[in-house]
């Protein structure tokens, strides 16, 4: 036999053995998708294209922290404006022979009030008087008019001591944590960040978490520092943390690293993701075969286009096209997602060819074959 024969007879086994079960370092495609066709399949497998990338952005947000939003900045009255729970320092003057005020100072410090949960504070002589949502000198007016009706001559001075409901609670990841009251009610986050010390700088891609109304809302610290959008106005009874970015996704297969990735970002595409990992293996990866596997709950399939139609699915790319690199970019993953790099069917020959290559002798001429 010749050695071009033989050299033809060995690629032909690699070929058949390569069919055959072979140890591995990833699955190839054709095995993970053909799965998704069978006829009682278990996942669904969906293409990503530029065409139906803006059909899968509108698909349900999944994995760790998926109900976190967070909200653009509001203006606020400058002034600050009485809630309840605050207290009150009335002191009121009178200079009038026939006074209330008999002690000849000209002058007669009320007890501290607190704002009710009415919003109304108590006064002697004068009753209930509504401050909620007034302003310190609003306030003043407000019951300086009450006590004109008994004191005609009747100075009113008011100083506001904010409570809990007027202040805001920085909790963890600043300098100084601990409770704010809040100067006016246009305080702005970055304000408050500041106020507690600022935010920890060893922190791994910290995130603001605020609770307002029992709801909770979560973004980047980076981007409240690049948006002026994003750095919201606080409200009394925000509860704020600082904490690191917790957000991971797994790259396997052949990829240079097969790790789990912390979000570097507050967005990730597929090209972020494989580039986090260090890339494609160039000697085994199928860029035609990268695969996204992700789980839904089954409160969001939605048979058709607006949804998944089954829990478990699989997006797969080609990054061999500028239709599949364009919607890679374009394809967001998420927070427990699992990007898998496929292996190129050619892997299987290449590697039997060099079990046995060197032992019949031949593995040049296969080299110098694919030359």
């Amino acid at each position: 036999m010749t050695r071009f024969s033989k050299t033809i007879l060995l690629v032909g086994m690699a070929l058949t053995i390569g069919a055959c079960s072979l140890p591995r370092g990833a699955a190839v495609q054709r095995e993970v998708v053909s799965q998704g066709a069978s006829e009682n399949p278990t996942f669904q497998v969906v293409e990503v294209t530029r065409a139906a990338t803006p059909m899968i952005s509108t698909w349900p947000y999944t994995g760790e922290q998926s109900h976190y939003t967070w909200f653009h900045a509001n203006a606020g009255p400058d002034s600050s404006v009485i809630q309840t729970g605050d207290r009150l320092d009335v002191v009121v003057w009178d200079n009038q022979e026939n006074s209330l005020i008999s002690d000849g100072t000209k002058q007669t410090p009320i007890p501290p009030l607190t704002v009710s949960s009415s919003g109304s504070v108590f006064l002697p002589y004068v009753g209930d008087v509504h401050v909620r949502g007034l302003s310190a000198d609003s306030a003043r007016d407000r019951i300086q008019r009450k006590m004109e009706m008994i004191v005609p001559a009747a100075q009113v001075q008011v100083q506001v001591t904010p409570g809990r409901n007027n202040s805001v609670d920085v909790a963890s990841g600043v300098g100084a944590p601990g409770r704010y009251p809040l100067e006016n009610r246009n305080t702005r986050l970055l304000s408050v960040l500041a106020l507690a010390g600022g935010v920890d700088t060893s922190m791994r891609h910290p995130r603001v978490r605020l609770q307002r109304g029992g709801q909770i809302y979560e973004t980047r610290v980076e981007s409240v520092l690049a948006q002026p959008s994003m750095n919201i106005t606080v409200h009394g009874g925000d509860q704020i943390a600082v904490v690191e970015d917790a957000r991971t996704f797994t790259v396997l297969g052949s990829s240079r690293d097969q790790k789990l990735v912390y979000f570097e970002k507050e967005r990730m595409n597929a090209l972020d993701a494989l580039s986090a990992s260090g890339g494609l293996n160039p000697g085994r990866a199928n860029p035609k075969g990268i695969l996204i596997l992700r789980e839904y709950h089954p409160r969001h399939l939605t048979p058709g286009p607006r949804g998944p139609d089954m829990q478990q699915v699989i997006f797969s790319v080609d990054m061999t096209t500028a239709d599949g690199l364009f919607a890679a970019r374009q394809f967001q993953v998420m927070p427990n997602d699992t990007v898998m790099a496929t292996e190129s069917p050619v892997t299987a020959v290449q590697t039997i060819i060099g079990l046995f290559g060197t032992v019949i002798g031949v593995s040049s001429s296969v080299n110098n074959l694919s030359n």
